[in-house]
């Protein structure tokens, strides 16, 4: 049967890519890109940093003339609610029913709330550019922030937060920022740069209660201690948009479940980038929220579905996050619980091996992107740690 239309839902980075590379592997019918947000599609990693600061605006992808030359009937506005995967229909949130050949999941994340706290004024999350906006707003003389997680968005966003001359009081559960993703030794590197910028790092705790009459007035930490805000971001980490795809029969575990080309279980069904959980070398399922890997993903279920040609994204996944006047950069699937070498530390400047079963499986390193770049061909290969140590 021919593909005559493929809905994508979901017009983020994944989203758009995927919608590109269907052009680019040739495909010649109609292409649906459902936005839930109203925004030409834009790019994410900007808006913790540029944005909040004020050095940027416009962060879009592509400006609209794309979408019109490439025939991509983007839709502004229009999320999608349901999917009946027998009709082969999705239902989108003004009650329009769009038929489809193909459907591509890319919904992205949501960013997550901590339940039970008061709805008090000046308490932000940070997702979508709405939400930068809103928080760069809130940024006035003399106010003081406290930013609840130190994730990659957490941290990013104290940078920032510092770089304006704010006031940070930075909470982490973890023991370190980034312990539960980079681990604890290069999490302590991270602190560092915090710590050496001013803020008031508190790591082991977490946040009890906010109080305030309308606008938040002060925070109450898990140790007891009481700390005077005026302006909370939360940065606890997000979650799959996956609830308009429950009841369809589409398998869903912390995403939607794929194969290895994005297949999901349900017949024509795909899901790429955050929101999809693909299957990686060793059988096991991973959801990776990596901008890189969005890209990649996009190209590999692109060609599946118009030439039937199979092939996982092989390469090694790559992140980076910018902090302070240091770009921190990833190769490799990191694990916390990895053995970690630091091989080069000058007190601002790191990089650090990540072992496992004496191979090795990945690099990090703050400042120093030759050093990490170079390691990508050791890290695919699975390169003997004994060796690389040696050489250092």
């Amino acid at each position: 049967m021919a593909v005559e239309r493929i809905v994508i839902a979901g017009a983020g980075l994944a989203g758009v890519r995927t919608a590109e590379e269907l052009r680019r592997a040739g495909y010649e019918g109609e292409i649906v890109l459902l936005d839930d947000e109203g925004h030409l599609p834009y790019d994410r990693p900007p808006l913790s940093k540029d944005v909040i600061r004020g050095e940027r605006e416009d962060t879009t992808l592509r400006p609209a003339e794309f979408f019109d030359e490439q025939r991509i009937d983007l839709r502004l506005g229009a999320a999608a609610r349901s999917v009946d995967t027998d009709a082969r229909t999705v239902t989108l949130a003004d009650g329009t029913e769009l038929a489809y050949d193909e459907l591509v999941v890319a919904t992205g994340l949501r960013a997550r709330r901590i339940p039970g706290l008061p709805d008090l004024d000046s308490v932000h999350v940070l997702r979508s550019v709405d939400d930068s906006r809103a928080l760069r707003a809130a940024i006035v003389p003399g106010v003081r922030a406290l930013v609840v997680g130190a994730g990659f968005i957490g941290c990013e966003v104290t940078a920032s937060l510092r770089a304006l001359g704010v006031d940070v009081v930075l909470l982490e559960p973890q023991p370190t920022p980034l312990a539960s993703v980079l681990g604890t030794e290069v999490g302590s590197l991270v602190a560092r740069l915090h710590t050496d910028a001013g803020v008031d790092l508190r790591a082991g705790v977490g946040l009890a209660e906010l109080r305030g009459d309308g606008h938040v007035t002060s925070a109450v930490l898990g140790d007891g201690t009481e700390i005077d805000v005026d302006l909370v971001v939360l940065g606890i980490g997000s979650v799959p948009v996956t609830e308009w795809l429950e009841g369809s029969g589409i398998e869903l575990d912390n995403g939607v479940v794929c194969d290895d080309t994005g297949k999901a279980s349900a017949p024509h069904v795909w899901a790429v980038g955050d929101v999809a959980s693909w299957q990686v070398p060793g059988g096991a399922r991973k959801r990776v929220e990596h901008w890189t890997s969005a890209g990649e993903q996009a190209t590999v279920l692109a060609k599946k579905i118009v030439t039937g040609e199979s092939g996982g994204a092989g390469q090694v996944p790559y992140f980076w996050s910018d902090q302070y006047d240091i770009k921190i950069q990833g190769l490799g699937a990191v694990r916390a619980d990895d053995t970690v070498h630091v091989v080069r530390d000058d007190g601002r400047k790191f990089l650090a091996y990540y072992e496992r079963e004496g191979r090795l499986v990945g690099v990090v390193g703050g400042g120093l992107p030759a050093q990490v770049m170079k390691t990508r061909m050791k890290i695919a290969a699975g390169a003997p740690i004994e060796e690389l140590l040696a050489a250092v």
